[in-house]
């Protein structure tokens, strides 16, 4: 079954109706048939970007198994600071270090995401890149 990551900037646009980019997610997600996976981290800088009703869809969606939402264990933190002090320039958050965790622990590299910029950077442990999916 093909498998991709969901990041933030994919998951607001998706979540908020009057976001430009809500029509494309939409639409790639109608036609989507396979496992989509993230990180809960994700999901709460999700609910920073939306109101309440968005919030409350977005949480819905989710429980309804849309997405299979991961915690990142305390035990991986240190491997999340790793990652943090790797790219240090770009000042990496929490969530996108888990998203990098996710891909090494689930060999899942292909992902939706607007910030094309640092996934484009981060290199997994085996040294291979994300794949961002076009859908914008």
């Amino acid at each position: 079954m093909d498998r991709l990551l969901l990041d933030t900037g994919f998951l607001v646009a998706y979540g908020k109706r009057h976001d430009s980019l809500h029509a494309k997610a939409d639409q790639f997600l109608s036609k989507y048939r396979g496992g989509l996976y993230s990180v809960s981290a994700v999901i709460t800088e999700t609910c920073f970007h939306m109101d309440s009703p968005a919030k409350r869809g977005l949480l819905e969606w989710v429980e309804g198994g849309s997405l299979s939402v991961v915690e990142v264990p305390v035990s991986a933190y240190g491997e999340l600071a790793r990652t943090i002090g790797k790219y240090a320039d770009r000042n990496v958050d929490f969530a996108d270090a888990a998203l990098v965790w996710l891909a090494e622990k689930s060999g899942i590299r292909r992902i939706l995401t607007t910030d094309r910029r640092d996934f484009l950077t981060f290199r997994l442990k085996d040294g291979k890149r994300f794949d961002l999916i076009e859908w914008f």
